[in-house]
């Protein structure tokens, strides 16, 4: 294969295209949706964290501002935790508006995450917001496919395919130069999308070297992704008998791949993998906890013979002359027993979405706009796996707060009752300002690609599949088609 020759190919092609007028109106439109989603995205992103940031700290000068108290009120008082918005979520929505971002944090209990920009919308947001990835996974695709559609097919209808051939260039040649053209033209498109994240990042000081990993991340994949889309185009154009049968192919295959595909996968895991009602969730958790046993209860049976093994092991006869507190001890035994109870049903439920979702990572193999979408709500921080994350996090600080408080209560409560008249037991507030604030941490980068395993394995077998059809193409097609 000849370079000059490719790189002749690439130009007239491209020369060809910018001969359209078309082409520059769709350049235009492309170019102001990009930055109408970039402005729509960047306002989301900045409004958004100064309200969770600001009821975040809300939120602890009101757990600071409480007076000297029992430190179980304190426990049961609580806290919220808030789910800031990662920067690249400007970028890509993903999730963002439909997963909740804030928790009530509080001792035996295990909130669901709540406040989702969704049930604050009106019912348009049904119909999809528009993003920067959004344009970029469903947009420029269908411009690509409207681009070069034409670009073998046309000049087989004209006749003018038989004379480039005979002039000396290779079927490989035609088809590598068309597709380098294509994605040249694409690059026009898609480079202002790079271009204005960039800035926006640079605007939002969010220039941190995680933050510029999954940054080179996602523009990498989405190169990649249209490699794919230009020769898979220009092989359609160079298959098809005329330019209307390859118009009509490259806009089916974009139905299905966009539309249909994405959608099926979505229902088939949900109808397989049936996911069960919040209240069926949260009820089982509750049964199981009440047949462990209630802290809470001092005739409980679980409980009780708890009690009866630390007054033999300790030789006393009466929780009062244990060295603790022994209501403090109860309580977190009762916080562990609720906390595992609750993990165990997360980890079952968790399991049920994971299997849901490897039915679209299957799919994601043969579809790669399915791949590149899970790879850019990933590194963007917006898919399911950055909210579970957050849930997680949530957790283990609701758990470690529940827990301060108990130790605290067996360290500096007494096991007396208070008598009538007197002040009710109490430690001093400043334990309250020494528990640190709740500080939400995203993923690190190698953790995410971790979980994207199958959508950049799907890129990478795209790539090597349009090769090889690419090399048998070339030493099949016929300047004539007949079917």
């Amino acid at each position: 294969m000849r370079k000059n020759i490719v790189v002749l190919i690439a130009r007239q092609f491209m020369m060809q295209v910018f001969k359209s007028s078309v082409f520059y109106a769709l350049l235009l439109i492309v170019i102001a949706m990009l930055m109408f989603a970039a402005y729509s995205g960047w306002h989301s992103y900045t409004v958004q964290n100064e309200i969770r940031t600001h009821y975040q700290q809300e939120a602890r000068k009101s757990w600071e501002s409480n007076p000297d108290k029992h430190p179980h009120r304190m426990a049961h008082y609580g806290t919220f935790a808030f789910r800031l918005k990662h920067a690249l979520s400007m970028f890509d929505f993903g999730m963002e508006s439909y997963t909740g971002n804030a928790v009530f944090l509080e001792a035996h209990k295990q909130n669901s995450v709540n406040f989702s920009e969704a049930s604050f919308s009106t019912g348009l947001l049904r119909f999809g917001e528009i993003s920067v990835a959004m344009v970029l996974q469903v947009v420029i695709p269908l411009i690509v496919f409207f681009l070069g559609f034409s670009s073998v097919a046309a000049e087989r209808q004209m006749g003018t395919l038989k004379v480039i051939l005979i002039q000396g260039a290779s079927w490989k040649e035609l088809l590598v130069g068309k597709s380098t053209g294509l994605m040249m033209i694409t690059t026009l498109f898609y480079i202002p999308a790079v271009v204005v994240i960039f800035f926006l990042l640079l605007f939002e000081g969010s220039m941190e070297s995680d933050i510029m990993l999954r940054y080179g991340a996602i523009f990498l994949f989405y190169f990649i992704f249209y490699v794919i889309v230009s020769v898979v185009t220009i092989v359609i154009s160079t298959l098809s008998r005329s330019s209307k049968d390859a118009l009509i192919t490259s806009l089916g295959i974009w139905l299905v791949f966009v539309v249909l595909l994405p959608r099926t996968a979505q229902a088939v895991g949900s109808y397989f993998y049936p996911a069960p009602a919040k209240v069926t969730f949260e009820s089982a958790i509750e049964e199981d906890v009440i047949r462990q046993g209630d802290s809470h209860d001092p005739n409980d049976p679980h409980f009780k013979a708890i009690k009866d093994s630390l007054l033999h092991a300790h030789g006393v006869d009466s929780v009062q002359h244990l060295p603790f507190n022994y209501s403090g001890f109860i309580m977190r035994e009762g916080e562990r027993l609720s906390a595992v109870t609750y993990q165990r049903h997360l980890k079952e439920l968790l399991g049920i979405y994971e299997r849901q979702n490897d039915v679209g990572k299957i799919i994601a193999v043969l579809n790669p706009y399915m791949a590149i979408r899970n790879l850019s709500m990933a590194f963007s921080g917006s898919d399911l796996f950055a909210y579970q994350h957050f849930q997680q996090q949530a957790e283990s600080y609701r758990y470690e707060l529940a827990q301060t408080m108990n130790e605290l209560q067996m360290k500096y409560i007494g096991n007396e009752k208070e008598k009538k008249g007197e002040k009710p037991h109490a430690i001093g507030k400043e334990h309250w300002m020494a528990f640190p604030d709740f500080k939400y941490k995203f993923q690190p980068f190698i953790h995410i690609a971790g979980t994207q395993v199958w959508s950049i394995a799907s890129l990478v077998l795209w790539c090597v599949v349009v090769f090889f059809v690419v090399v048998k193409v070339s030493k099949t097609v016929k300047v004539i088609q007949n079917v």
